[in-house]
């Protein structure tokens, strides 16, 4: 069970973030400006080692990521995606809630980050229009 009830509020209301279904990955995505900055998934049985747990990955600076996955059990490396700059965060597991909203919040900046400065723009003076 998801123990983050807010987690997907927290997500849709970054500036320009579009929530969607991948239904070949089965992943619910959260995008800005077209890239993913963060995503559920539930890995099937024969993913070993994920026990069909409920997933979120989020981007995060490759240090910090190793950091990261030592200090907590349910960080683990990043579900099919690059392991060195994507980490998993178990649903059920014991993140703290404001350890995970800095993650999701820091996620979100380095994808913003990388966007062109028209495309960061363009959503910041479109962000009081809503999301999600």
């Amino acid at each position: 069970m998801n123990r983050y009830e807010w987690l997907d509020a927290w997500l849709c209301a970054k500036p320009g973030a579009v929530r969607d279904y991948k239904p070949e990955w089965g992943w619910h995505r959260y995008l800005v400006g077209g890239k993913m900055f963060a995503a559920t998934c539930r890995p099937g049985p024969e993913h070993k080692g994920y026990d069909c747990r409920e997933l979120l990955l989020l981007k995060c600076e490759p240090l910090l990521a190793d950091a990261l996955r030592a200090e907590y059990a349910d960080i683990i490396p990043g579900f099919y995606s690059d392991k060195r700059c994507w980490n998993s965060v178990f649903l059920d597991g014991a993140v703290p809630d404001d350890v995970l909203r800095s993650l999701c919040d820091r996620s979100y900046g380095l994808v913003f980050a990388k966007l062109t400065k028209k495309l960061r723009q363009e959503i910041t003076e479109a962000a009081a229009g809503g999301s999600c």
